[in-house]
């Protein structure tokens, strides 16, 4: 049970808790587990000595997201049978998707360090200064401000050539076609060797790193329905399940001819959440 501390912080400072450990780490489950264990550490000091409670908690969530963010990269979990992409054969289309930006930032953010992911969005997207970011890195506020620079720059030069067009798009058909042969070969050609699969699931976010990896455990199976979608400006799919139901939306950044980040939503919670466009008429026909 949480300390009864907790439940008295207003409700706009958890909100913003929430959001910024989402935003670092890509899941709401995650970002939940952070805010918690943010609170519970609160419990444990004297609030009256804490001046700026919103600033402390944000350093404190800031340095819990950390944390995770470089326990994955250390120890990158595998399993991820849930995500299924299908190839659809309805043509491409804009596809205006309520959670597509946050979807299509995350595939970028998932080719960052976790320092330059850290400082791009504590200070980008939340305006945290750089002296408090470089206390949360253990850096001083110049090497933030270094960091959050170069992530700004790899996040325009990755979002760039994504939104390119039909290069882009056949780079995505190849791997899709590969996965659904199953061709290891075929799914190494297109992907880059330091190729990152982010899936967003019930229990939290599963990361793979590497080609290798990402093409032997996939298990990308013939999903009804797949349709090739733009998530966000990025070439993704969207599959669905025989009743109907949403199954996965995917997006993926292509950089340089191969795929270097893939992200996915397999949440049914998530995916309920989103404005998805209706599964072609096949779906759930047999039904």
């Amino acid at each position: 049970m949480l300390p009864s501390v907790l439940p008295r912080l207003p409700a706009p400072l958890r909100a913003r808790l929430r959001a910024v450990a989402h935003r670092v780490l890509g899941s709401h489950a995650d970002a939940e587990d952070v805010v918690q264990e943010a609170w519970l550490r609160l419990s444990r000091q004297d609030a009256a000595a804490i001046h700026n409670l919103d600033g402390w908690l944000t350093t404190v969530v800031g340095r819990i997201s950390l944390d995770v963010l470089r326990s994955r990269k250390s120890r990158p979990e595998s399993p991820y049978d849930e995500v299924v992409v299908a190839v659809g054969s309805a043509p491409e289309e804009d596809v205006a998707l309520a959670d597509s930006v946050g979807l299509a930032l995350l595939v970028v953010l998932e080719s960052l360090g976790p320092g330059e992911r850290v400082a791009f969005v504590l200070h980008d997207l939340f305006a945290v200064p750089f002296d408090e970011i470089g206390h949360i890195l253990g850096k001083t506020p110049g090497a933030a401000k270094m960091l959050a620079s170069r992530a700004r720059r790899k996040v325009r030069e990755a979002s760039r050539p994504s939104t390119a067009g039909p290069e882009q798009r056949k780079v995505v058909q190849a791997f899709l076609t590969a996965a659904r042969d199953g061709d290891f070969e075929g799914l190494l050609r297109v992907l880059d060797p330091e190729v990152q699969l982010t899936v967003d699931t019930p229990g939290g976010v599963v990361v793979v790193l590497g080609a290798t990896s990402v093409a032997a455990g996939a298990r990308f199976g013939a999903a009804s329905g797949g349709r090739t979608v733009l998530v966000g400006g990025l070439p993704g799919v969207v599959a669905w399940r025989e009743d109907g139901s949403p199954l996965s939306v995917v997006a993926f950044t292509v950089v340089g001819g191969l795929v270097a980040a893939i992200a996915a939503v397999a949440d049914p919670a998530r995916l309920a959440s989103m404005e998805l466009p209706e599964p072609p008429e096949t779906v759930g026909a047999a039904g």
